[in-house]
């Protein structure tokens, strides 16, 4: 019965009304072919049956029988409402909202792709303990680390958008918040609060980190900062560039939500992957420059760094006399290859700025240095964004194990020796740190990651009378949640 039913409803061209219009026709006007042909009466039945389930016209009173012209008269009348009905069924969907979830998230999409929204998140719960090398008040503890839904998505075809705020810690905050105006993958100005254009670790994802903390450069480069840029792909992406205007932001931290001191501050970087769309050995090489230079005047900690071990223990910061008064100026070759299972991360980045105590002046240089090496014993792709889905997700009974990935890393920071004693106490501030890290990811699903590190730093200076500050050694753990 339900088969007879969508036959009536289609023919051959997806047309129902042309086919019922064709075989009552045929049924009316052909009587000699048929054996026995029906009775006007028959097809009456026929035609109101078709009615009651189409919702055409109404059918003929008890008893009154039309003729063929009246038949004829509300046949067509049933075709053209189908007609209509189907015109509607495909105005609806043309309308209607494509809804998507995955491990990426959810999206809500219009039907010509021109509206959508994306619903995003990123957890990440730590636990830290350390054996050595703390000083007071740093303690063994679990902690949440990040805690950031994000919306993002495109108004049009010319805007696209991001929100991400932090809910970790005491207080809430907001990390990004942007607009695209997209005039093509060539140009593209973002205005808002995002990473600045200078560092290579900083500019990678947390999610996709290989070690639980960023390295020592990433305490020389500027994170988030407020200004407006250009950027975009060129020659299908070998070429990215962005340059940008900012208020400014000290080193290794984000830029506060004003501009205090009316000085501005110009970053950009050029990165290459000359072999991007090429299926050969240096497909994931990558290498460029980035830099910032501009002028900051001010005290404190908006103006003045401290720089934090991969342990998140701060080893050096300036006197409190001391004041940015000039150029502040940054620049970073930086580059990475990545070849199957194997991923090799390097960035040096050099932090010049001018500062003065009392009637003295200098302008001071502080540099860092990293290398990350990664590879992934199970055989899936290392990348700059991470291990993107295991090939067999952890499935206890059935075999799979996810994706395991080791990582090692080394680098060092050091300090202008002219910073000391004047402009840093070298009973307090380190001259210099030294940072490994080696640690084991374990990517139970595309959504699931579960990271082990152990990280090892050592000093020049930072103690009294002249001795080293101890070996900072700590455990880091931490289970990761993005989608």
């Amino acid at each position: 019965m339900q088969q007879r039913e969508a036959g009536e409803r289609r023919d051959a061209g997806g047309r129902p009304g042309i086919w019922l219009t064709g075989a009552l026709a045929c049924s009316l006007a052909m009587p000699a072919l048929a054996q026995q042909k029906p009775t006007v009466e028959e097809l009456q039945r026929r035609l109101e049956a078709l009615e009651a389930r189409y919702g055409a016209a109404p059918a003929a009173a008890d008893g009154q029988v039309s003729d063929v012209a009246t038949l004829d008269q509300r046949l067509r009348v049933l075709e053209r409402n189908l007609e209509l009905q189907e015109e509607a069924r495909v105005a609806k969907e043309k309308e209607a909202v494509v809804v998507a979830v995955s491990d990426k998230g959810a999206s809500f999409k219009s039907a010509n792709g021109d509206y959508e929204l994306k619903i995003r998140g990123l957890i990440q719960g730590d636990g830290r303990f350390y054996s050595a090398g703390e000083p007071a008040g740093t303690y063994d503890t679990f902690l949440l680390r990040t805690a950031r839904p994000t919306i993002e998505g495109t108004l049009g075809k010319w805007i696209g958008y991001r929100f991400t705020p932090e809910f970790a810690g005491d207080s809430a905050s907001i990390v990004d918040v942007y607009a695209d105006l997209k005039f093509s993958p060539a140009a593209t100005v973002r205005v808002g609060k995002f990473t600045s254009p200078v560092g290579l670790e900083r500019l990678e994802s947390s999610s996709a980190l290989s070690a639980i903390e960023r390295a020592l450069p990433s305490e020389l480069a500027p994170n988030r900062d407020i200004g407006v840029q250009l950027q975009g792909e060129l020659a299908k992406g070998v070429v990215t560039y962005a340059a940008g205007v900012f208020n400014g932001s000290v080193d290794g931290r984000d830029a506060v939500t004003s501009n205090p001191d009316n000085d501005f501050e110009y970053a950009g970087r050029l990165f290459f992957e000359p072999f991007k769309n090429d299926a050969n050995f240096w497909s994931g090489l990558g290498f460029g420059i980035g830099g910032s230079f501009g002028d900051t005047q001010g005290t404190g900690n908006n103006f003045l760094p401290r720089y934090r071990t991969p342990g998140q223990v701060q080893f050096f910061n300036y006197r409190g006399a001391v004041v940015a008064d000039g150029s502040r100026t940054r620049w970073s070759p930086q580059g990475y290859f990545y070849r199957n299972n194997f991923g090799l991360l390097a960035e040096y980045i050099e932090s010049a700025q001018e500062l003065r105590v009392g009637a003295t002046e200098a302008e001071l240089e502080n540099t860092a240095w990293q290398a990350t090496a990664s590879w992934v014993l199970t055989g899936e792709d290392a990348s700059y964004r991470g291990v993107a889905k295991p090939s067999s997700p952890f499935s206890p009974g059935k075999g799979g194990w996810g994706a395991w990935e080791l990582v090692g890393r080394y680098g060092e920071l050091d300090v202008d020796d002219a910073a000391f004693p004047l402009f840093a106490d070298p009973a307090v501030a380190a001259r210099s740190a030294q940072a490994w890290t080696v640690g084991v990811n374990w990517y139970l699903t595309s959504n699931l990651k579960l990271v082990a590190n152990y990280l090892q730093t050592s000093f020049d200076g930072g103690a009294a009378a002249g001795a080293d500050r101890e070996t900072e050694k700590a455990v880091f753990t931490r289970l990761q949640v993005a989608f």
